[in-house]
């Protein structure tokens, strides 16, 4: 099991995000823990009143909503009561046991997962504590919960790693499919809430693969100059479609002047993953004396790694951005040192592909010794053939002079040793 908390500041966006996946039958609500009355009873209004009674208590805390996933093995298939049983466990060890919550059980991938939305803020206006609530808290919960539950543990098959290849469970924006503002708006609050980008144009990289741009307008113009900022939708050509929507009519309000907060925060958020991005990038290089641009990319996204490279309008390449897919930070090229700017990637490109073949050690077979057909081999580790040199010397016989003396026996030449020794690989 992998669980991620997500903390906010607009309970009413993490709201509509899941009860906009019921209406599309994409999630199904299956538990409202203190909300005092039947789930099929409960309105959208209700859900949130409840919520807002609490954060308005508290006017000066502003991160005040929590959005959480907790995500299951492809091979569990767990059903509605387990699940609610696993969400109840699960709140009560990370201290929200006695919070409003909601859970709906999500169903657009193909594990089971299920959202809890809910709040810090207490009945008496205090709030609980979340920072670091991910390591100090729900890890050791979640860890319990694996053997609690018997469930798929996350270590032992590489789940963190294999829910880090979708970067987010929602559905690319595609015009005429979905309503396009609500398809925007959950495209663009699931990345900016988990995505760690510096600028527009990191996020832009972000939401460009789910065929979203963020467009300040062109410099010349009085959005530019006043910080506005829309949101479009993209064909697969990056060409914009549809009608855009002012970043200040999307729940959560992704203005410019909002997001420029998170740019500051995000510098430092992203620093624990740059090691571990440049050490996937070279691996790829690793693997090949001459990569081309094409299998290079390719090569990235079996890391988890989506690479754009900006360029003009006469094809110079001037940028190029890493979107870490796995840990959820964006890079640019020259941030993560010389070696991975535009300038010194492209340089390495060459116009075909050759791998570095894995080296194979054969390890040597033990020497064998071949015989003429008839022959014994002989060994020092038999006794000698007996000889009758003792008899000799004490046999007793009659004096003659110098008789007593032994004579130099010949030495017997040895039979058997072949020098037909090879040695087969």
């Amino acid at each position: 099991m992998v669980a991620k908390i997500i903390t906010g500041k607009n309970i009413r966006g993490l709201l509509l995000y899941n009860e906009n996946k019921v209406e599309s039958n994409k999630a199904e609500i299956i538990m409202a823990s203190r909300f005092g009355g039947d789930i099929e009873q409960l309105s959208f209004k209700n859900k949130l009143t409840r919520f807002q009674n609490l954060t308005m208590l508290n006017s000066r805390v502003r991160t005040n909503a929590l959005h959480i996933m907790l995500n299951f093995d492809t091979s569990e298939k767990i059903g509605t009561a387990k699940l609610q049983q696993i969400a109840a466990a699960y709140m009560e060890k990370i201290g929200f046991g006695d919070q409003p919550y909601l859970v709906y059980q999500h169903k657009d991938a193909a594990h089971d997962h299920v959202h809890i939305v809910t709040t810090n803020m207490q009945a008496d206006g205090k709030r609980i504590d979340v920072h670091n609530i991910g390591k100090l808290i729900s890890e050791p919960a979640r860890k319990e919960l694996e053997i609690e539950y018997k469930l798929v543990k996350a270590e032992g098959k590489g789940l963190k790693e294999a829910l880090g290849i979708k970067p987010i469970d929602i559905e690319k924006a595609v015009y005429g499919k979905t309503p396009t503002k609500q398809a925007i708006t959950n495209i663009v609050t699931e990345v900016t809430n988990t995505y760690k980008f510096t600028s527009v144009a990191e996020l832009n990289a972000v939401l460009k693969q789910f065929n979203v741009i963020a467009d300040r307008g062109r410099e010349d113009t009085m959005m530019y100059e006043k910080k506005g900022l829309i949101y479009s939708i993209l064909d697969k050509d990056d060409n914009k479609i549809g009608i855009p929507f002012k970043a200040s009519s999307l729940n959560g309000k992704p203005t410019l002047k909002n997001l420029e907060e998170k740019f500051e925060k995000n510098k430092e958020k992203r620093k624990p993953y740059k090691d571990d991005l440049k050490k996937r990038i070279d691996k790829v290089f690793a693997g090949y004396t001459h990569i081309t641009k094409a299998t290079f990319l390719k090569e990235l996204q079996q890391q988890n790694i989506h690479a754009t490279f900006r360029q003009n309008d006469h094809g110079f390449i001037y940028g190029l951005t890493f979107i870490d897919n796995k840990n959820r930070a964006v890079f640019n090229g020259s941030d993560l040192g010389k070696e991975y700017s535009a300038k010194a990637i492209t340089e390495k490109f060459t116009a075909t592909d050759k791998a570095i073949q894995p080296k194979t050690y054969l390890k040597p077979q033990q020497q064998t010794t071949y015989l003429k057909k008839g022959e014994q081999e002989s060994t020092y580790l038999h006794p000698p053939e007996p000889t009758k040199f003792l008899e000799t010397l004490f046999d007793k016989s009659d004096y003659e002079p110098f008789a007593g003396m032994p004579r130099r026996r010949k030495k017997k030449k040895r039979k058997g040793i072949s020098q037909d020794n090879q040695l087969t690989l």
